[in-house]
């Protein structure tokens, strides 16, 4: 992940702010958890709650790059530190759809939505699970992919809270549900070449 991107940017003065506070990166990091199921509950609790959800969302979103931007301000990055925030974005990435699909099953897609939710759920996690392999054997960072024009790959969560303002949390699931895996088996292919070579 690029240190670069608008989010970074946005996190930025709130990370100058907590620099000059006994606030550490892990605490924030324990804040973008809370927050990040806060937005799963909320979603599960259905459309009419989208709104609260994609701004809690966003919420944890920011904090994740917030973190990380603290830590070097500060020089407290550490490698445990980042293993952290690895785990929990795995989760809020993870059981933020899981909760979407269970607030969509009385809609039009009926249990399936749980289903769907569950399929890009899963997905989201297998491939937190690749980049914690990847790091475990070429070391931190050796799975990224890089940014382009300010954003990183999983910036692309950001459709979460922008279909919660536009109420599009259905066709995002659906399409969760099916770009989600492809994006596991291209992680699992990079895995297989090996860091550096897909």
């Amino acid at each position: 992940m690029s240190h670069d991107t608008w989010l970074h940017r946005l996190a930025l003065p709130g990370a100058r702010l907590l620099a000059h506070t006994p606030v550490t990166p892990n605490q924030v990091t324990t804040a973008r958890l809370v927050l990040g199921l806060a937005a799963t509950g909320l979603f599960a609790l259905g459309p009419a709650w989208n709104v609260a959800a994609g701004l809690t969302y966003l919420a944890s979103m920011i904090l994740d790059r917030m973190d990380g931007v603290l830590a070097r301000l500060t020089g407290r990055s550490t490698p445990w530190g980042h293993k952290y925030d690895l785990a929990v974005d795995a989760v809020c990435d993870a059981v933020v759809f899981m909760g979407i699909g269970w607030g969509l099953r009385d809609g039009p897609l009926g249990e399936g939505a749980v289903w769907m939710g569950m399929v890009a759920g899963l997905a989201v996690a297998a491939v937190f699970w690749l980049v914690f392999r990847m790091e475990a054997i070429a070391g931190a960072r050796s799975a990224e992919l890089g940014s382009m024009a300010g954003f990183d790959p999983d910036d692309g969560l950001l459709a979460v809270p922008l279909a919660a303002f536009l109420d599009w949390t259905q066709p995002l699931l659906i399409a969760a549900a099916a770009v989600a895996p492809l994006f596991t088996a291209f992680m699992f292919w990079k895995f297989r070449a090996g860091p550096g070579r897909a």
